[in-house]
């Protein structure tokens, strides 16, 4: 642990924005949105402050305590051990960047601690109070911190929140969500043998920018227990949250701490608050973590299919997808409104000749394959299947139609835009390319992936995929496996819709076989994809491919096929758990 490095800035000292509504690209965001503020239920910060709270003489902290829901929790667990208000507010501290929320939770602490309420919560940016503050400090930290994005957080409490993070050995770049450095200003706060106990996204689990942040958890604490749930904690965003349980803090960080990670899931938020923090944890399965290459998510499997997957990823017989194909993003425009266009639309407005044949979203992919005869009757059917795809050439002679097109767009702001804006001219669109074949970006079943013999490229909402050695129909009839679906689980990552979504290089970490050796044909593949029966595909490639060319016993394919389905399963039935709380809203 270390101190806080410089006085230079004090709790006293209020920032220049701090108070005051939010100026320029911040004006349109609502203070829930701006501090990344949905609100910890009572239940739930009763029950985490149970297990963070375990003595009197408990020193805590609540970085971001909003209206007060973990302090007055916190309130009342120090009145059950007996302490007196005055006491209470020695022990217990909130900061709170926004003036009502703030003051707000003064008034929710009143009618038990009267006027110490004042002394408990401070106002002031959390990262400015932590720099002006001894450090170590606290035995429990306690708290739901903000999640805002890094571009979405003001200065100058985002480059106090980043060189906080430097300090500490981690380094931040500007995919970081605001709650990793909460966590990180958190840990550095404890003492030796202190206690997190925060609500979290579940990207600590899963997202690339939080890698560091679990090797930097599991080098500070002697036991992380992380619970989740298959409900979504708060009913106004369909964020997947966690409740992080790290105890044990080190009086110093240590690589080779051997910690013991858990992860426990509930079906229901009502299971979790029924079952006290101690009998949970009691139930939970130490995983053997490799935080170093491996994401958490992973550790929602039993270690048997935890081990069985490792032995998979360096076993001879397999590969990642990186061996066969590369994967892509699909054309950026920008501004799809403006460039992806209908066969209607083209007609109307004398773009013949200026567009590129196109697939925009991956309802419009039916089977294993597209050919042209499927792009036609997309384009038939009136779906916006055409992108305006103006050449160097072309545009050095523009016809007056497309002209008039343009300066329409121009009207409507398009070319002020991001992407459009850094363009030269700002109308022709980059990387327009046709793929051997396309792989689904944003996956509810399977991790699907099509050739393409249409002629056609994609939006961004699809992968483009190049083959880079086999026949793109080989490499596509291989990836119809419970191998692939599997890693595909764990790899990638879900969020609060159910939705599993894989980045590129996600996707290229897609296990493989190793040797292309055969495959159910992909028009087969192809026909019963389309007659909704995948499961059938997966059966026969499990015979041909998993046993009969690499070997894999009928034990270890059942093995496999399990992993995939308790991942699948698990994201889909917080998918079916939102529709049916719509549903019973609108009832």
């Amino acid at each position: 642990m270390t101190t806080a490095r410089s006085r230079s800035r004090t709790s006293s000292s209020k920032s220049a924005t701090e108070g005051k509504a939010p100026r320029g690209r911040f004006a349109d965001l609502d203070k829930d949105k701006l501090r990344g503020g949905y609100y910890t239920s009572p239940k739930l910060a009763v029950w985490l402050c149970e297990w963070a709270i375990q003595a009197a003489e408990d020193v805590v902290l609540e970085p971001s305590c909003g209206d007060g829901a973990f302090l007055e929790a916190a309130t009342d667990r120090f009145r059950a051990f007996g302490l007196t208000a005055t006491e209470i507010g020695r022990q217990l501290t909130g900061v709170e960047i926004i003036p009502a929320e703030a003051q707000s939770a003064v008034e929710r602490l009143r009618p038990a601690l009267g006027k110490t309420s004042e002394k408990v919560v401070c106002n002031s940016d959390f990262f400015s109070w932590w720099q002006g503050s001894d450090q170590p400090t606290f035995d429990a930290i306690i708290g739901n911190p903000p999640f805002i994005r890094y571009q979405s957080f003001p200065e100058p409490h985002r480059s106090i929140a980043m060189e906080i993070m430097g300090d500490q050995g981690l380094k931040p770049n500007r995919l970081t969500n605001i709650w990793v450095p909460f966590v990180v200003a958190a840990t550095a706060s404890l003492k030796p043998g202190g206690r997190l106990a925060l609500v979290l996204p579940a990207e600590v689990l899963q997202v690339t920018y939080a890698a560091q942040l679990r090797s930097f958890l599991t080098d500070h604490f002697a036991r992380i227990d992380v619970v989740a749930c298959n409900e979504l904690f708060f009913d106004k965003a369909e964020q997947e949250v966690v409740l992080l349980l790290a105890d044990g803090a080190l009086a110093k960080a240590s690589e080779a701490n051997d910690c013991r990670v858990s992860l426990t899931e509930a079906k229901t938020v009502a299971d979790i608050m029924e079952t006290g923090p101690a009998v949970l944890i009691e139930r939970s399965e130490a995983k053997t973590i490799r935080h170093d290459s491996e994401k958490w998510l992973k550790y929602f499997l039993d270690n048997r299919q935890i081990e069985f997957m490792r032995a998979l990823r360096e076993a001879a017989t397999t590969t990642s997808m990186s061996t066969h194909a590369s994967i892509d993003v699909g054309v950026v425009t920008g501004k799809n409104e403006f460039f992806v266009l209908s066969a209607d639309q083209v007609a109307d407005l004398g773009l013949d000749g200026y567009t590129t044949p196109l697939v925009s979203r991956s309802v419009q992919l039916k089977g294993s394959q597209l050919g042209k005869a499927d792009w036609r009757s997309l384009a038939a059917a009136g779906n916006r299947v055409h992108l305006l795809n103006i050449s160097p050439a072309q545009a050095s002679e523009l016809n007056p139609k497309l002209r008039r097109y343009i300066a329409e767009g121009e009207r409507k702001e398009f070319h002020k835009g991001y992407k459009c804006s850094i363009r030269k001219p700002w109308y022709l669109v980059p990387s327009v390319w046709v793929p051997d074949g396309f792989a689904f970006r944003q996956i509810y079943d399977f991790p699907r992936m099509v050739l393409n013999d249409s002629g056609a490229t994609s939006t961004d909402t699809i992968h483009r995929m190049r083959s880079l050695h086999a026949e793109p129909e080989r490499v596509i009839a291989n990836t119809y496996t419970w191998l692939t679906a599997a890693s595909a689980e764990i790899e990638g990552r879900s969020y609060g819709g159910g939705v599993l979504e894989l980045e590129p290089t996600e996707a290229e970490r897609l296990l493989m076989p190793a040797q292309l050796n055969g495959a159910m044909p992909l028009a087969d593949v192809d026909q019963l994809v389309r007659a909704g029966r995948l499961d059938d595909v997966l059966e026969e490639n499990a015979r041909i491919i998993l046993r009969e060319h690499m070997g894999l016993t009928a034990a270890e394919c059942t093995l496999l096929k399990g992993v995939w389905t308790k991942m699948r399963n698990r994201r889909n039935s917080r998918r079916r758990g939102a529709r049916k709380v719509a549903a019973e809203v609108v009832t």
